[in-house]
This record gives C-alpha cells, sequence and structure tokens, in this order.
C-alpha cells in the first residue's frame, strides 16, 4: 500500500486535496445562496459562485504548493499569479456550466454545482501539471 502511495502519490494527494477544495468551494457557494444570495437571480447565482471561487483558489494554491506538487519556487508572487490566473480559466467553464445548467435548462443550482466542480477539478490539475507547477 505504501509503494503505490509512493509511486501515485502526487495524484492522490491532488484528489483528497481536490476533494476539499471543492468542499471548500461547496461550503461557501452554498452559504452565499442560502444566506444573501438568490441563486434564482442570475447575476446573484454568478455572484456566490465567484465568492466560492475565491475561497477554494485560496485553499487550493495553498495545498497544491505544498503537499501535491511540493514546489520549491522562490517567487510566491509570480507562481501565486500564474496560479490564479490558471484558474480564472476554470472559473469561466465554472460560469458557463452555471448559466447553461441553471440559468438557461432551469436545472438544479445543486446538482449542477456538483456536475461542475467534476469538470473544474479534471480542469485544473491538468493546467497546474503543465503550466503553473512544472518541474523544470
Amino acid at each position: 500500500m505504501i509503494e503505490l502511495y509512493k509511486k501515485y502519490k502526487e495524484i492522490i494527494n491532488y484528489l483528497i486535496f481536490g476533494v476539499l477544495t471543492t468542499v471548500v468551494s461547496l461550503a461557501t457557494y452554498y452559504i452565499c445562496v442560502f444566506t444573501f444570495l438568490n441563486p434564482e437571480n442570475p447575476v446573484e447565482l454568478q455572484i456566490a459562485n465567484i465568492i466560492s471561487w475565491i475561497f477554494a483558489v485560496l485553499f487550493a494554491y495553498i495545498t497544491n504548493r505544498k503537499y501535491v506538487f511540493e514546489s520549491k519556487e522562490k517567487n510566491l508572487i509570480k507562481e501565486g499569479i500564474k496560479f490564479s490566473g490558471s484558474r480564472l480559466i476554470t472559473l469561466f467553464l465554472d460560469m458557463l456550466v452555471m448559466w447553461l445548467g441553471v440559468t438557461v435548462l432551469k436545472f438544479s443550482d445543486t446538482i449542477i454545482k456538483i456536475v461542475s466542480q467534476v469538470l473544474i477539478i479534471i480542469g485544473n490539475y491538468i493546467i497546474s501539471k503543465l503550466f503553473v507547477f512544472k518541474k523544470e
């Protein structure tokens, strides 16, 4: 079991912290829509989405840097900007999925948010691996 973990450590850690990042994102989103934002209003839906994205990106950067990709980059500002910039791509994917699923197709925001998070986890891993934390 330990050998398997060592062999697939990066992917396993990414999945663990990806799930935790998703929990942060979903919890923040649901706090927003259950307390002060209305998901039936398209603008408020996207505001809740963006707020949840901010919290998730902060959590993800710290955990991905330290535990997943074990970055040694000294310039945290440069790396943080690359990370946040790359996450903007998947924020737009998230916003598109939420708009299509909830605003256009009228599905439950609860279900569509979870579907969106699965797509985002996959996209974020690929972008982080290839562009943000690539080993030189």
